[in-house]
């Protein structure tokens, strides 16, 4: 029995992590402490300075655990981990999973490239981003690509300089073709170099570089190609143009306002880079009981940072927000140079913080309608669905189908919805093993098996929560299982969850004569769900989606299977030698009918070879 009284005196006066749990053991508040001991007793004590939001968490409290820290930065990352796993209840949580997108130059080759990336690594190339917008991204990279011919092969050089012979873009005049040695080091160089002071924002170079190259053209009466220099030039400035000029300064920095109402907040970002404005985007937030301006800023600023792979020098927030020197150590950290975290009174600055702020009143209000229509058809049809079974609210749920053709190349699927929306990243598949010929059951068991004592294993591995992602996924259990199929499906999925020793609710999704969704079956009974509900449609489109899933799997492998050769049963005969031979003899026919002399001829052939494959056809 967790006593509070006699565990608060154990608390040490250290760094760390607290964890929250109420009498389900759901996690319902994670926060951080420089002090342990002083900050988690202060929850107990009666005290006029609590505000609502923490009276109303307090009084769910049922016990609570703590994680030691070196220092207060590393309890502050280890807090974001912990929101970001666990989600809890009393924790403003950010909606958005957003990736930006990145222009990487790869310096670090010795011919570089310039390619699309969604995230910034430590491999000594330069990137430039983040963008917002990814399909501005491909066109830049696609313009710069064009206008200097620089390659876009994933050859190694110079190492294979040489080797094979240049690809369609040398043909074509899109690349000076480095890989043949026909263009030097140094040269290719000072265009990468004319490209990184373009990404930088120096667009006259290349303008002037493009006239002068589109009016040559135009006395040496190639108008064709002038026309191609003049559409490149209208492209740079298209590109130039978007770029707002927004100081004389050069600091990368974020401008983060919100907007709040009920239990919605969106927080507003503007993007600017190199002195320039290069976007704006919004997050929507949901909110925890009672959260104040500054927790939606706070909360947000250490979510999304915590996983950004960029940190500006600045960042300008619409409020004061709590643990600002931590948090500015710590990004301070993350990006190797001095950040500030500042409130702007006056000036430019504070203009900018307002823009953002009605920016993000704005979207508030556009979105508002949508997303409680969205609310509706996720959180509220789980809500519908669990209400009708007589169970606990489940965060996450898992579905199971088979899928074969006579038993032939029998797979089975899970998929995966969190909060009513699909975790696609959670997607498995599984191909049969142990089962000969159309058993769906016995298919069924080994697919739950496999899967159950997978996740099993992985959490014997498990010491601390830090270690989730490096065992995978299969750690997450399921708060409900739904199984494709009635009582049979059911049952066998029961018997493998007793067996293991877990106990989790299992539903089967019942089909009528049409094979349409007509309801569950749960506890040995079939539940009529109401068609015109919202827990009804969601049960369809999760219904729909793992059927489809264990579909396209099982067609994949049939079309492997299909595309099979005669040939691949020959000793010898690989990929290539197949090939060789189809290109020489252009039938299955005409190889059959070669001589043992004819089939030496064909290249990567040898007697030994050519032999065997006389021998298998005769």
């Amino acid at each position: 029995m967790f006593c509070i009284d006699e565990e608060l005196k154990k608390l040490p006066a250290s760094p760390g992590v607290y964890l929250m749990h109420d009498e389900q053991d759901d996690i319902i508040y994670v926060g951080k402490a420089i002090n342990l001991r002083n900050r988690v007793r202060q929850y107990f004590q009666s005290s006029r300075l609590r505000t609502a939001k923490i009276e109303q968490m307090v009084s769910k409290i049922v016990r609570f655990e703590y994680i030691i820290t070196d220092s207060e930065v590393e309890a502050l990352i280890l807090e974001c981990n912990l929101i970001k796993e666990h989600h809890p209840k009393y924790n403003t949580m950010l909606m958005d999973d957003k990736g930006y997108p990145f222009i990487k130059v790869t310096v670090n080759e010795e011919f570089p490239r310039i390619v699309f990336s969604r995230n910034m690594k430590k491999d000594k190339a330069k990137y430039f981003g983040p963008y917002t917008s990814a399909t501005a991204v491909k066109d830049t990279i696609e313009l710069l690509t064009k206008i200097y011919k620089l390659r876009t092969c994933n050859r190694s050089l110079p190492k294979d300089i040489g080797k094979g012979r240049p690809c369609l873009n040398y043909q074509i005049k899109k690349c000076n073709a480095p890989c043949m040695g026909y263009e030097s080091t140094e040269e290719y160089k000072k265009k990468i170099g004319e490209v990184i002071e373009f990404l930088n924002g120096n667009y006259g170079n290349v303008i002037k570089m493009l006239e002068e190259k589109m009016y040559l053209a135009s006395e040496k009466m190639e108008f064709e190609e002038a026309a191609i220099y003049r559409d490149l030039i209208n492209s740079v400035k298209a590109i130039s143009n978007k770029q707002k000029i927004t100081k004389d300064d050069s600091v990368d920095r974020d401008i983060i306002a919100y907007a709040m109402e009920g239990n919605d907040a969106v927080v507003q970002v503007f993007f600017i880079r190199n002195g320039k404005v290069l976007g704006r985007e919004h997050f929507h937030l949901e909110l925890a009981p009672h959260d104040l301006g500054k927790d939606v800023l706070t909360n947000f600023i250490k979510q999304y940072y915590g996983g950004s792979p960029f940190i500006p020098k600045e960042l300008l927030v619409q409020e004061e927000i709590d643990d600002k020197d931590i948090i500015e150590k710590w990004l301070t950290a993350k990006r190797g140079q001095k950040v500030i975290v500042l409130q702007p009174k006056k000036g430019e600055k504070e203009k900018l913080v307002e823009l953002a702020s009605k920016n993000a009143r704005i979207v508030l209000e556009q979105d508002k309608d949508r997303l409680k229509s969205e609310e509706r058809r996720t959180k509220g049809a789980v809500k519908e669905i669990v209400e009708l079974l007589g169970i606990d609210y489940s965060k996450r749920i898992e579905s199971y189908d088979i899928s074969n053709i006579n038993g032939f190349e029998s797979v089975g699927s899970m998929v995966v919805y969190e909060d009513g929306k699909p975790k696609k990243s959670d997607y498995r598949k599984f191909k049969i093993k142990g089962v000969t010929g159309p058993d769906d059951y016995a298919s069924m068991r080994e697919v739950l098996t496999r899967r159950f004592k997978h996740g099993l294993s992985e959490l014997e591995n498990i010491n601390n929560n830090s270690d989730i992602e490096k065992y995978g996924k299969f750690t997450r259990f399921p708060d409900l299982i739904f199984m494709d199929g009635g009582k049979g499906q059911v049952n066998i999925a029961l018997q493998v969850l007793d067996e293991l020793g877990l106990n989790i609710p299992v539903c089967g999704m019942v089909k009528d004569e049409h094979h349409r969704t007509r309801g569950l079956f749960y506890n040995n009974k079939e539940i009529i769900i109401s068609k015109s509900g919202e827990g009804f449609r969601l049960l369809t489109r999760i219904q729909d989606e793992v059927h489809r899933f264990a579909i396209t799997y099982h067609r994949e492998l049939r079309s492997k299977k299909q595309i099979h050769s005669i040939l691949d049963d020959i000793e010898g005969i690989g990929e290539s030698r197949r090939k060789a031979l189809m290109r020489e003899f252009k039938s299955l026919d005409a190889i059959k009918n070669a001589s043992v002399e004819e089939l030496k001829k064909v290249p990567s052939m040898n007697e030994s070879v050519a032999q065997k494959v006389y021998e298998f056809f005769h």
